[in-house]
């Protein structure tokens, strides 16, 4: 997937890895003038960062 925030950072040589769950399929708000923190979910956002965060130490 090339769409994202992640983008950038590729073109200028940085590693980055999105993970997604298609959740501009699900948020209006992605990636328009109305994206901003107020429209955040930050505590679902908390439990899939703690997810991920789980799942990478448990190797």
């Amino acid at each position: 997937m090339d769409f994202s925030d992640h983008l950038n950072y590729w073109k200028f040589g940085f590693s980055a890895l999105m993970i997604t769950d298609t959740s501009f399929y699900r948020n209006k708000n992605y990636h328009q003038s109305t994206d901003t923190m107020e429209t955040l979910d930050l505590p679902r956002m908390a439990k899939v960062i703690n997810g991920v965060f789980n799942a990478l130490t448990a190797l």
